[in-house]
């Protein structure tokens, strides 16, 4: 990984996805689209990335609950996103709109996951060990 690709978000990027996070949260709430596949489907926005230059936006969206298709519900909105752009310049006050671009996130997968994993009764009995040895 080269050292342009590890760097943090600055605050400018961090403030400006939350200000986009919050515009799509609030299009999808208030019902505007009328995708079929969209249609009477719950969606949180969990996070938006912001390019350097703010032009190429990746919202993280998961359903809520998690029920549904995620594949479709990202084609959906991948779909329409040319519809939430416009809708997005018009609550964030930018120089250009950003591509915005949809994403399934995981992280909650990965989350039980690792929980399931801490859980095995291997895992705990080792785990349990060490307690026992570093007290």
């Amino acid at each position: 990984m080269n050292k342009r690709n590890a760097r943090a978000p600055s605050q400018r990027q961090l403030r400006v996805g939350e200000e986009i996070r919050h515009a799509i949260a609030h299009v999808l709430e208030r019902g505007e689209i009328r995708d079929p596949d969209l249609a009477g489907v719950a969606i949180t926005v969990t996070e938006v990335r912001v390019s350097p230059d703010l032009k190429n936006a990746t919202a993280y969206v998961v359903p809520l609950g998690g029920l549904g298709d995620m594949a479709q519900l990202v084609e959906a909105l991948n779909r329409i996103s040319s519809f939430l752009r416009y809708r997005v310049v018009q609550d964030v006050k930018l120089r250009s709109a950003p591509r915005l671009s949809f994403l399934a996130d995981t992280s909650f997968d990965e989350a039980g996951h690792i929980n399931d994993l801490l859980h095995l009764p291997e895992v705990v009995r080792d785990l349990k060990g060490e307690d026992d040895n570093g007290a």
